[in-house]
């Protein structure tokens, strides 16, 4: 939900959000992705840092606390799985996480 909440945030109300859930032998990938504003490259490295806010000019409305993505790693590793995230000023963002079958 973190992630979709975010996705709405950053898209402009005429955008577009994918969610997608595949089975990959042993794993499961989640994938979210918006083409929204985008997160720049510098920025890029810290936005699963707590409280970190990024470019409020790229938003549309309130930024939150800072903790939505920090939160959302968190339960990713409780869970055993991995994040991946990657994005463009202007190009929107995908964010991957996967996690392991329990068998």
């Amino acid at each position: 939900m973190i992630l979709l909440d975010n996705a709405i945030k950053f898209t402009q109300a005429d955008g577009q959000i994918d969610l997608e859930c595949l089975r990959q032998g042993k794993s499961v990938l989640v994938t979210v992705k918006d083409n929204g504003v985008g997160i720049s490259e510098h920025e890029l490295p810290l936005v699963f840092n707590r409280f970190y806010k990024g470019d409020s000019s790229r938003s549309r409305g309130d930024h939150g606390a800072g903790l939505g993505l920090s939160i959302a790693r968190w339960i990713v590793d409780q869970h055993q799985g991995t994040v991946h995230i990657s994005s463009g000023v202007g190009c929107g963002t995908t964010v991957m996480i996967r996690f392991p079958v329990i068998s």
